[in-house]
């Protein structure tokens, strides 16, 4: 392709363009071979064959390599300060991943500017770009203190729509001796600061940080004040939690790497999503995967996301979650693609992004590759090519966006 267009233009010559619609082609996918798609205004305004496009726009070549919709990120945790990789290296020295290694990040965090947040932010931004995403959530979380949580969120509002109250990340160290305190901080003061800029509300109900009925009183006062509740759940160990996410209607339980049958029956009769987040596994050596194919076999909408954090999954990178969902998870490609497609957008309830049908967003990415088979096929291997979000490029191999 020998230009990388910002405003109105068609896309021509794709190889194998991924809808994520049936009803404009084969399968899921909705699969198009020799296609072409149309961006007016920052929206898809038509796809279909390459012989059948509108030239009176501006006519890019993609030279026979695939299109997909942009990645939807619904889990990351990229407003943060510090470095972790001492941590890292001793857990692959065998030292168990727990949910306290947060509390370093804390301190980092809360020494830092606003500035520096947003910086070290956009620059993890600019990584998922690189691989493909186009939409992300941004969590709070290394705040854990009204002051610093709020900053957090307003960072996080300056850079995605998507934004997420975690005050209930782990308990605050300050208040290590009376737990209770802090929950009732989190749902009242620090729920109240952080509500002007947060869309979500969620929290980590796990060993080593919050129990059911703790979870459940934050997010029903996030609820009571007009934010959509999601949480962490069984990622340390087995919970009882899944039903309680069900009933507040969470729209996703995330990580999910301990689950009874009873759990993914349930997760499939309800409009909660199953958040997968494999690339935490691989990073924290966990003995296992999620369940993913008993969850799809079920009917569970399952979403992929990297889980970006500095400390139980430092990647940004959705193409290797789709590697890792495919082969440690034994979803196959093109259900690994919807995941982190559509799978995504459905976890942020979101109809315009996730697919590349007629009026949604020009979230779009072209490969350096003719089929998406490649992410699994070629672990590893950067095959973005270009990334416009809204129509505009984002990134360009080899060129700055």
């Amino acid at each position: 392709m020998s230009k990388t267009p910002t405003g109105d233009f068609s896309l021509i010559n794709i190889g194998q363009l991924v809808t994520n619609n049936s009803q404009l082609g084969e399968g899921q996918l909705g699969i198009i071979n020799n296609a072409a798609i149309s961006i007016v205004d920052g929206k898809v305004a038509w796809v279909g064959q390459t012989s059948n496009v509108d030239k009176s726009l501006q006519i890019v070549d993609a030279n026979g390599d695939c299109v997909i919709p942009g990645f939807v990120d619904s889990h990351s945790h990229i407003i943060f300060a510090g470095d972790r990789s001492n941590e890292f290296a001793a857990r692959m020295a065998g030292i168990p991943y727990s949910a306290g290694g947060i509390k370093v990040t804390t301190a980092a965090t809360r020494a830092a500017s606003e500035q520096e947040l947003k910086i070290n932010a956009q620059r993890l931004i600019a990584e998922m770009h690189e691989s493909g995403t186009t939409t992300i959530e941004i969590k709070s979380g290394y705040g854990l203190d009204v002051e610093t949580e709020k900053r957090s969120v307003k960072v996080a509002s300056e850079l995605t729509v998507e934004v997420t109250f975690l005050g209930a990340h782990v308990v605050a160290t300050e208040f290590a001796d009376n737990p209770d305190a802090y929950v009732d901080l989190v749902a009242g003061p620090m729920l109240d600061a952080c509500l002007p800029y947060s869309k979500w509300i969620d929290v980590f109900c796990d060993k080593g940080a919050f129990t059911t009925s703790q979870t459940k009183k934050i997010l029903e006062a996030g609820i009571a004040n007009g934010l959509k509740p999601r949480v962490h759940l069984n990622q340390l160990e087995q919970g009882d939690a899944v039903g309680m996410a069900i009933e507040l209607d969470c729209a996703s339980a995330d990580h999910l790497t301990y689950l009874t049958d009873g759990d993914i029956d349930a997760l499939a009769k309800s409009n909660t999503v199953a958040g997968l987040v494999p690339a935490c596994e691989f990073s924290t050596r966990s003995p296992f995967y999620p369940r993913a194919r008993d969850l799809l076999d079920a009917g569970s909408v399952v979403s992929l996301s990297p889980d970006c954090n500095p400390g139980s999954s430092y990647s940004s990178n959705m193409p290797f979650c789709i590697a890792l969902a495919v082969r440690e998870m034994h979803m196959t490609v093109d259900e690994s693609l919807y995941a982190a497609t559509m799978g995504g957008a459905k976890a942020l309830r979101r109809n315009d992004v996730g697919h590349l049908t007629v009026g949604a967003n020009a979230d779009l990415v072209l490969l350096n590759a003719p089929t998406y088979v490649h992410f699994a096929y070629r672990p590893g291997v950067p095959l973005i090519k270009t990334t416009w979000k809204d129509g505009n490029v984002v990134f360009a191999k080899g060129a700055s966006a």
